[in-house]
């Protein structure tokens, strides 16, 4: 039988978070101010995922507090009706890539399992995925993220909603509409359950 790696990462948030911040496992963790672990409570119904930590992140070692993050809040509470706090955050990778870079398939690798993990612990009825790159990673679909969004994936009996990542809407606000209906998507998806 295939030994399973998630079987030896901790099953508790905090416990988990102390693994990811002593990880240097790939060389983008050589020049992190911090590991950005993700944040929102254990038993959250919706989990939102993007690719990698920015800088205001890095520096904070939060995910999404930067511009990016002022509007993902806003789109939480005012389309999806929820408060940002009760949504669980986080990322592919849990360090920054040089130059807010997309990560490269050697760093998604190191750091996928603890991302699965984190799903494992949470059990989120949906996951968002924010970006080409989480939806790309997540879902095993070749298609676009502007092709993707709308409609509804399957990761692991979990609903899985792609949508445009809020710094793309932050250089499109034309894409805003259609982020728009991907939330209310979302908002009805919690609605049936």
């Amino acid at each position: 039988m295939k030994e399973n790696i998630l079987d030896y990462l901790p099953s508790d948030l905090e416990a988990l978070k102390k693994v990811v911040k002593a990880c240097h496992v790939c060389e983008i963790s050589q020049s992190r101010q911090h590991a950005v672990f993700g944040e929102g409570p254990d038993n959250a119904r919706l989990m939102i995922i993007a690719e990698a930590p920015g800088a205001k992140e890095d520096e904070l070692g939060r995910p999404f507090v930067g511009r990016s993050g002022e509007l993902l809040t806003k789109m939480i509470e005012n389309a999806i009706a929820i408060k940002r706090e009760s949504v669980y955050i986080s990322n592919i990778i849990k360090c920054r890539p040089p130059n807010n870079r997309n990560p490269n398939s050697d760093e998604a690798a190191a750091c996928l399992p603890f991302l699965e993990k984190q799903i494992e612990i949470i059990k989120p009825e949906i996951i968002l995925c924010l970006g080409s790159v989480s939806f790309h990673y997540l879902s095993d679909s070749a298609l676009s993220i502007s092709k993707a969004r709308g409609r509804v994936f399957d990761f692991r009996g979990i609903k899985l909603v792609p949508s445009f990542h809020p710094s793309y809407l932050l250089r499109n606000p034309s894409a805003k509409k259609e982020a728009y209906f991907d939330m209310l998507l979302i908002k009805a998806l919690l609605a049936q359950t």
